[in-house]
This record gives structure tokens, C-alpha cells and sequence, in this order.
């Protein structure tokens, strides 16, 4: 090759990547992307509803503190000291966490922070599950996926994992940045874990156990969610050992699907989208966030997304 090619071929190269990138830029958003734009919009909700004037007076601190109760001391202490400290100062706090969380959207939602912004959720949602959620009450036995057990805010953390950049392609978006035995695994994990809070505690097969627990939401919601839940409540009135064991076979069925050949494995999903959007309904009551005290909006939503991230795809060239 001649000095003057090798030459010309240095000077357009420049060029070219900026041309590549330009496109990149013009080009719509992949469906990797559109995850992750929906997941900055649940970090924004997030944001929004820390904003609440219910934040601001003694109701958050106060239901910080009951996320001690039952769990072992190492767990208990940090949470009565973080509601403690926003006791005592509401409105800086409250502010902090809405910034925070208001920074983690604006970062997943700008491609250019995407990482950073990914990698910073992490740390922070295992922490509000620790000192906000009281790790969703696995440790004295009340995580309920009815009600939103183990904590909505682990499924951001295994979110922003599962939806990281890269250029390595899958059979689904979920396999892409570890491989699919890895995001198929973290699955089995998590739907598993749904489907053993729905029938280990011996709390959760009490006869009258969702009765309670879905009567006991109406508090505080409109009235037609609230007779919702009363009807609902009704249906399920002696009936908790029979709606925890067809539950827990129900999610048992969605955390092994995903190991199906395509159409299995999309059934599964199909389930999983199902299921999660009825237990959002009637046993989260959207996260509480109609009562104006909801701090987010709970498991449905994130299980929605992630099922998205496991639905099977023909074959595309990856984008970050």
C-alpha cells in the first residue's frame, strides 16, 4: 500500500467516525433503549412523588420506622436512625432524595451518562432497600408478592444490570451484556423468590391472610379502588391457603418458563405481564401513589419492564 493511501485513509478516517456517529445519533432509539428511557421514567415517577407535601411532614419518617419492626438489629438500627434523621430535617432530606433520584433519570435518559448514571442506581436502590424497605420484610417473614414483596426497589437495581450498554447481541435483551444462562438464571431467582414469599411464610397461608392484606389497602384510596379491594378482599375471604398455593404454582410457572424453547418462553412472559398487572391492581393499589403518600409505584410496573427485557427477538444487529 502506498504512503499517500495509508495517508488518505488516516485523514477520512475521523471523518467517517463522526459521520457513524452522527447517524447513530439520527437513527431511532432501539428497543434496548426504549428500556431504558422507560426506566428513567420510573426513576422521574420516583422523583416526583418524593416531592409530595406528605414527605415533608412527620407521615414519612414515621413510615420509615415502622420498617424496623421484625428485623434483626443490624437491619433495624440504620433504618431508626435514617427515619430519625428526616424527622428531624424534612425538607432537606426529602429534597436529597428526590435530587437524587431525579439525577439517576435525567443520566439513564441522556445516552451520553447512561453508564454512570446505571451504575450509580445501584448502589442507591440497595440501599433504600435496606434503610427505606427493611429489605421487604424477607427477613421476618411478611414479603408477600402481593403486596409488593421482596421491594420494588431490587428490581431497579437487577434492572439496571440486565439493561447496561453494550455491543454483544442475544436471543433477548436481558442476555445481552452476561449471556443468556446468566439473565435466565437471575430470573429463576427472582420470580422463585416471588413464588416462595407467596406460600413460605406460614403467615401467607393463614385462611384469611389475603383477605386481610388486600381489605387492609383500601385505606385512604378513591372509592372505586377501594370497593375494588373490598370485593376483591371478599373473594378471597377463608380462601388464603388455596390463593397462596395456586399463586405460588402460578409464579413457579413464570420463573421456569424463560428455560422453554421461543413459544413456551413467551407464554411464560405473557403470564408474567398478566400476573403483575393484576397483583398492581388490586393488592399495590398503583403503589399507593392516588393516596398521595406513595413513594413509588411499586412492583407492577418494574416486573412489566423486565418481562419486556426477556421477550424473545428475531435476530437484530446490537445497539447499546
Amino acid at each position: 500500500m502506498s504512503e499517500n493511501s495509508v495517508s488518505a485513509r488516516a485523514a477520512a478516517s475521523p471523518a467517517s467516525r463522526r459521520a457513524r456517529g452522527a447517524a447513530r445519533a439520527g437513527a431511532a432509539p432501539s428497543f434496548r433503549r426504549w428500556l431504558q428511557l422507560a426506566l428513567a421514567a420510573l426513576w422521574l415517577l420516583d422523583a416526583v412523588l418524593q416531592l409530595q407535601s406528605f414527605m415533608f411532614g412527620k407521615g414519612f419518617s414515621q413510615m420509615l420506622a415502622r420498617m424496623a419492626a421484625g428485623n434483626p438489629g443490624f437491619i433495624a438500627d440504620p433504618i431508626t436512625w435514617s427515619a430519625r434523621l428526616v424527622a428531624g430535617h424534612p425538607t432537606w432530606t426529602n429534597a436529597a432524595f428526590a435530587s437524587v433520584q431525579l439525577f439517576l433519570a435525567a443520566g439513564i435518559a441522556w445516552r451520553p451518562t447512561v453508564k454512570v448514571a446505571l451504575a450509580a442506581s445501584i448502589p442507591w436502590a440497595l440501599g433504600v432497600w435496606w434503610v427505606g424497605e427493611g429489605l421487604g420484610g424477607v427477613l421476618h417473614g411478611t414479603a408477600n408478592p402481593v403486596m409488593g414483596g421482596p421491594g420494588a426497589v431490587i428490581i431497579y437495581a437487577l434492572l439496571a444490570v440486565l439493561l447496561w450498554p453494550t455491543d454483544r447481541d442475544g436471543p433477548f435483551e436481558a442476555a445481552r451484556p452476561f449471556g443468556a444462562t446468566s439473565a435466565r438464571l437471575l430470573w429463576l431467582t427472582l420470580w422463585g423468590s416471588l413464588a416462595w414469599f407467596a406460600i413460605g411464610p406460614a403467615a401467607s397461608r393463614a385462611p384469611q391472610a389475603m383477605r386481610n392484606m388486600i381489605s387492609g389497602m383500601a385505606s385512604g384510596e378513591p372509592g372505586w379502588l377501594a370497593s375494588l379491594d373490598r370485593n376483591a378482599a371478599n373473594l378471597a375471604a377463608g380462601q388464603g391457603t388455596t390463593v397462596a398455593v395456586t399463586l405460588a404454582v402460578v409464579l413457579g410457572l413464570v420463573a421456569a418458563g424463560v428455560f422453554l424453547p421461543v413459544p413456551g418462553a413467551r407464554a411464560a412472559l405473557v403470564l408474567a405481564v398478566t400476573v403483575a398487572a393484576v397483583i398492581w391492581v388490586v393488592g399495590e393499589n398503583f403503589g399507593g401513589i392516588l393516596t398521595g403518600s406513595g413513594t413509588d409505584p411499586n412492583t407492577g410496573p418494574l416486573l412489566i419492564l423486565l418481562a419486556a427485557a426477556y421477550w424473545p427477538a428475531t435476530r437484530r444487529k446490537a445497539t447499546p
